[in-house]
C-alpha cells in the first residue's frame, strides 16, 4: 500500500494549475447516460473515484473512449504547472443493464447517482444501497423521497433500492428537500430533465457544482431555470441531445493549496480556477494573515504568505455559499499555528474530526467538544507517522506535515487518490520534499 513521505520546512513557490473538480465530474458523467447522442467532457480528472464510476458507466452500456492521447503519459497531454488535459467521449446509445451492482456501488457513495439517470431514460433502475467514506451517515432517503416525488415506486429489496416508473416515465413534481443534499438535488435535477412536466425542486443545493450540471444539461436540450438558488425550476422535455462540455476547477483543491502556503510560506499561482468559488474560504484566509489576489480576469489566483504570525480564526461549516466542510480538515491543520484560540464547529457530518487524534500525534493542541474542535496555537509541529482517514483529512496531513520538523508518513493515502490528482508531483514542483513510497 503506497505512502507519502514528507520532509517538512520548505516553503513553496512556482505555479499549479488546478485541476477539474471530482464533485463536478462524477455526475456530469452520471448525466451522459440521459442521452443516446455522444457527449464529449473535457477536463476531466484522472482520479480513483472517476475511474469507478467509469466501471459503473460501463457496465450500463455507456462507451468511453479518450480524446488526445498523444501527450507524455497514459492519461492524457502534460501541459504547463504539472496540468494533465483529459477529454472523454461518452456514448451510451442503448442502456444495457439498470442494475448497479453492490460491488462497484459499495465503495463510492456517488454511484447512487446513476438512480435518476436510469429511471428517467429506462423506467427501471435497481440500484445497490451504496458505501464510501466513514465521514458520517449520508442516508438515501432525500434521493429516494425525490423520485417518488416525480411518480416513482421505490422498494427496498435485499440491499438494492428498486425504481420503477409510472407508465409513460416520471411526471413532474414539486420535489422540496427536507435538508440540503448536493446528491439528492442533482439525482433529482437528472431524473426531471426527462419527465414530463414542470418540476420545482426547493431547498436545493447551490453549489457550483449543481450550476455546471445545469450547463451540460441546459446544452443537452434541458429546461432548467434557477440552478445555484434554492428553487430550481425543470420544464421536461422528451429526449436529450449530446453535447461538448468542460468540467469546472476544482475548489477544493484550490482552497488546499491556498492552506497549503499558509503553513508552509512561500507564494503560488494558481491558474485555470476562480475565487468567486470559494469566496468564504478566502475571506477566512485573508483575514488570518494571507496575501490573496485574483488575476487574469479571475482566472488565476495568486497566493502569498511570509510566515508572519497567522490570526486566529473561529469557523462554523455550512451549506453553499458558506464555509465547505470539505476544507474544514486543511484549515484546522493551519489553525495550529495560528497566535491564539480558534474553534471550528462541524454542522454537516458528525463524525468528521477523525483527523483530531493524528494532527495531536504530530503536537497540536486540540481539544473537541460535541461538534466543536478548540485549536489553540501556535504550535511547532513534529515529524510523524500519521495515518489518513479520510479524503479530506488525508490531505491536511499532507499539509501539516509541510510545515511540521522532521519526516512525517503519510499511511493509507489511497483516500488521498480519491480526490487529489498527482498531489505529491505538484507540490515536487513548487519545492516540496515529497515523494510516494510504494
Amino acid at each position: 500500500m503506497d505512502k507519502l513521505r514528507i520532509i517538512g520546512g520548505r516553503p513553496l513557490h512556482g505555479q499549479l494549475t488546478v485541476g477539474g473538480a471530482k464533485n463536478a465530474a462524477l455526475p456530469l458523467l452520471c448525466a451522459a447516460l440521459l442521452s443516446d447522442q455522444p457527449v464529449t467532457l473535457g477536463n476531466v480528472p484522472y482520479l480513483a473515484d472517476v475511474t469507478t464510476i467509469a466501471k459503473l458507466l460501463m457496465q450500463h452500456g455507456m462507451h468511453l473512449s479518450l480524446l488526445d492521447t498523444g501527450g507524455t503519459n497514459l492519461f492524457g497531454e502534460k501541459e504547463a504547472h504539472g496540468f494533465y488535459s483529459r477529454r472523454l467521449l461518452l456514448h451510451t446509445p442503448e442502456i444495457t443493464s439498470i442494475t448497479a451492482p453492490y460491488d462497484l456501488v459499495r465503495t463510492m457513495r456517488a454511484s447512487v447517482l446513476v438512480l435518476g439517470p436510469l429511471l428517467a431514460r429506462e423506467g427501471r433502475a435497481k440500484v445497490s444501497l451504496p458505501g464510501g467514506c466513514a465521514i458520517g451517515s449520508r442516508p438515501v432517503d432525500l434521493h429516494l423521497k425525490a423520485m417518488e416525488a416525480l411518480g416513482a415506486t421505490i422498494t427496498l429489496e435485499e440491499g438494492y433500492v428498486i425504481a420503477t416508473a409510472p407508465r409513460g416515465g416520471l411526471k413532474g413534481g414539486e420535489i422540496h428537500f427536507e435538508k440540503i443534499s448536493v446528491g439528492a438535488t442533482e439525482n433529482a435535477l437528472m431524473a426531471a430533465s426527462l419527465a414530463s412536466g414542470t418540476s420545482v425542486l426547493s431547498n436545493a443545493a447551490c453549489e457550483p457544482e449543481i450550476e455546471d450540471l445545469a450547463r451540460m444539461l441546459r446544452a443537452m436540450g434541458a429546461r432548467i431555470e434557477g440552478a445555484g438558488t434554492p428553487t430550481i425550476t425543470v420544464r421536461g422535455v422528451s429526449s436529450l441531445n449530446g453535447c461538448a462540455h468542460e468540467v469546472i476547477a476544482d475548489r477544493i483543491e484550490t482552497g488546499t493549496y491556498l492552506c497549503a502556503v499558509a503553513l508552509a510560506g512561500g507564494e503560488l499561482s494558481l491558474h485555470r480556477t476562480r475565487a468567486d468559488t470559494l469566496i468564504p474560504v478566502i475571506a477566512v484566509l485573508k483575514t488570518m494573515g494571507l496575501h490573496i489576489e485574483e488575476r487574469e480576469g479571475g482566472q488565476m489566483i495568486y497566493v502569498r504568505h511570509d510566515g508572519s504570525p497567522l490570526a486566529p480564526a473561529d469557523i462554523v461549516t455550512e451549506a453553499h455559499p458558506g464555509f465547505p466542510t470539505d476544507m474544514q480538515a486543511q484549515l484546522m491543520s493551519v489553525l495550529t499555528h495560528a497566535d491564539g484560540v480558534s474553534s471550528i464547529s462541524e454542522t454537516i457530518f458528525e463524525n468528521r474530526f477523525m483527523h483530531v487524534p493524528e494532527l495531536a500525534r504530530m503536537g497540536a493542541d486540540i481539544s473537541i467538544s460535541g461538534h466543536t474542535a478548540t485549536i489553540t496555537g501556535p504550535v511547532k509541529l513534529k515529524g510523524a507517522p500519521v495515518m489518513a482517514t479520510d479524503l479530506r483529512a488525508s490531505v491536511a496531513m499532507v499539509i501539516a506535515a509541510l510545515a511540521a520538523e522532521g519526516e512525517t508518513i503519510v499511511s493509507r493515502i489511497y483516500h488521498l487518490d480519491r480526490g487529489y490528482e498527482r498531489l505529491e508531483e505538484k507540490l515536487s514542483m513548487c519545492g516540496a520534499n515529497i515523494t510516494r513510497v510504494k
